[in-house]
């Protein structure tokens, strides 16, 4: 339960930066992506999503090492999934 909670205030915290930051520049969206990724993960270890999760966490990060503008947009997009899927299954009960 608390592993819930926590992770709803990452994703809270995620999702209410993200505008602000994404009028700026939507690199940082993608950093702030990753970090909650990367704080939320470790909810994830032995499970079944953990490889999901980071298969997806590294395609981000190369993306975003692109440093182009298709790359950012393509690490916002995964992150951005991989941040809903991870509320999906928190919110089923399937990792608590």
């Amino acid at each position: 339960m608390k592993r819930s909670v926590l992770l709803g205030l990452f994703v809270t915290a995620s999702m209410l930066a993200s505008p602000s930051f994404a009028a700026g520049d939507s690199d940082s969206l993608c950093d702030t992506n990753i970090k909650t990724i990367e704080n939320a993960k470790t909810q994830y270890q032995g499970s079944d999503s953990q490889s999901k999760i980071e298969a997806s966490l590294q395609q981000a990060k190369a993306h975003q090492a692109s440093k182009t503008e298709e790359g950012t947009k393509k690490c916002i997009s995964e992150t951005t999934q991989t941040i809903q899927e991870m509320q999906k299954t928190n919110k089923d009960g399937k990792n608590s």
